[in-house]
């Protein structure tokens, strides 16, 4: 019963901010306030759960909650007249979400961007109109989305590789069912070894975290490639032989990609090595380099507003023009994912809000004081699979234990993959729910869920196996 209590405090509680050394702080973990902050947050977070039903975006209550739980700790203070502690640990938690918010901003304007330029769409037509078999195309679109997900987003990759299996699939539900497995599975293991590829890798990164044998950087990461892969590889491995034999139907007509969009890939590229130059050569923040590769995106968008104009005043047809509307930067940044980012504030103020109110102690110590980090880890890939993966690791972040690098990545890899044992368990996995309705399914990625778990396992035993010299 301990160790149901501590779990089901973790999925509820803290990420993030102290104030600074020195300040006076109330311990409310067993006053009304503290108890009040739980509870609005677990409802939040339930409505959160039931958005596939009740079609209320996610960011809604969590952003009600942020503000109802900070405004009660704000009162209580000021009713002790101890005025500027909540202040200031307010303040460092909308530095940490400005950080994060910006970089995902960025990475999202470029896909949005690659996606107008028809990048994906010129991919998935290249891919329907190979002829692949049905285990063929198994394995390739599992491959491109493991290989895909580190530069764009889990999310992302699912969906542009699902596109493909349900365009070639067709009635074949069986395939359908079992890509869509492998899909969510590869794109989750891809973004776990790449601070680009997943929300919860980037944090880690972005932490500038010391690891009591070295500071975890960049390269680190990058450690987690074979585990990662292995954890893709196992339940493909046996999904395999369940893979009907056979050809779909080819077809397909042709995509080509629109002006500029080689340039773009190019631009992304550049951004990213901005990013990583900055933060580990210059020490400055990843996000100064993220907003100045934007900077050089917006200078090309504006070389390609003016080349469109020109064409369309003069009347001239042109195929990868694609729409007599120019390209807009500015179109594209609108079109970011703005109910994730809300999201992404909510949860952050709300986990933060609960860490300031005093349970980040305690449940440190239990977990990573009484199981060992490394059990401690593997609890929180498994939460993950039902609890979103981004307040886990923020509460991680927050209760800072003292750990070697090889338990940082050990705890990355974990949070980046756990929730492939679910379908609700990633943002991957529910939109596939929604895209593929009625053949991939919760019960039915529940069926393999054992073997997806064994793929878990081994790529925890693989990572401690190969990385043993960062433990």
């Amino acid at each position: 019963m301990t160790r149901l209590a501590i779990l089901f405090t973790l999925i509820l509680m803290p990420l993030a901010s102290f104030a600074s050394d020195g300040s006076e702080r109330l311990d409310l973990t067993g006053h009304w306030v503290g108890f009040t902050s739980v509870v609005l947050f677990f409802i939040a977070y339930l409505v959160v759960m039931a958005e596939e039903f009740t079609h209320l975006r996610k960011s809604k209550p969590v952003m009600l909650a942020a503000g109802i739980i900070w405004g009660l700790i704000a009162w209580y203070y000021q009713s002790h007249e101890i005025p500027h502690v909540v202040e200031m640990a307010l303040r460092h938690n909308l530095e940490e979400y400005a950080e994060l918010m910006l970089f995902l901003l960025v990475a999202m304007t470029f896909i949005n961007a690659m996606e107008e330029r028809n990048v994906f769409e010129a991919l998935r037509s290249w891919l329907i109109r190979m002829g692949f078999g049905f285990r063929t195309l198994f394995w390739v679109t599992g491959f491109l989305a493991f290989f895909i997900s580190p530069v764009a987003d889990n999310l992302t990759t699912a969906l542009l590789m699902a596109a493909v299996v349900l365009a070639v699939g067709g009635t074949n539900k069986k395939f359908v069912m079992l890509s869509c497995i492998s899909l969510v599975v590869a794109a989750n293991a891809g973004g776990a070894f790449s601070p680009f590829g997943d929300i919860t890798t980037l944090m880690v990164w972005q932490k500038n975290i010391q690891a009591s044998n070295g500071p975890v950087d960049f390269w680190v990461f990058f450690s987690l490639f074979i585990p990662s892969l292995v954890n893709w590889l196992v339940p493909a491995a046996v999904m395999h032989s369940f893979v009907p034999k056979g050809k779909p139907e080819g077809g397909g007509k042709k995509i080509v990609m629109k002006r500029g969009a080689r340039t773009i890939v190019a631009l992304f590229l550049f951004t990213i090595a901005l990013a990583v130059t900055f933060h580990s050569w210059l020490s400055l923040p990843p996000v100064i380099g993220m907003l100045t590769g934007l900077s050089l995106l917006k200078f090309f968008a504006f070389y390609l507003k003016m080349i469109d104009k020109r064409k369309i005043k003069l009347g001239r047809s042109n195929e990868d023009l694609g729409s007599p509307v120019p390209f807009d930067i500015y179109r594209e940044v609108s079109r970011a994912e703005w109910d994730t980012l809300f999201f992404f504030y909510g949860v952050v103020m709300c986990v933060g809000a609960l860490g300031f109110i005093g349970y980040l102690g305690m449940i440190s110590h239990a977990m990573y004081g009484g199981w060992g980090a490394t059990s401690a880890n593997i609890a929180i890939g498994v939460i993950s699979a039902i609890v979103d993966n981004i307040p886990v690791m923020f509460a991680v972040l927050t209760m800072e234990p003292d750990m070697s690098i090889g338990q940082w990545m050990l705890v990355t890899l974990t949070a980046g993959v756990g929730g492939s044992l679910l379908s609700i368990g990633s943002a991957a996995g529910v939109a596939l729910m929604g895209q593929a309705r009625g053949i991939y399914t919760f019960f039915g990625h529940l069926k393999w869920t054992p073997v997806i778990a064994l793929g878990y396992a081994a790529s925890i035993a693989v990572h401690m196996l190969i990385n043993r010299n960062l433990f």
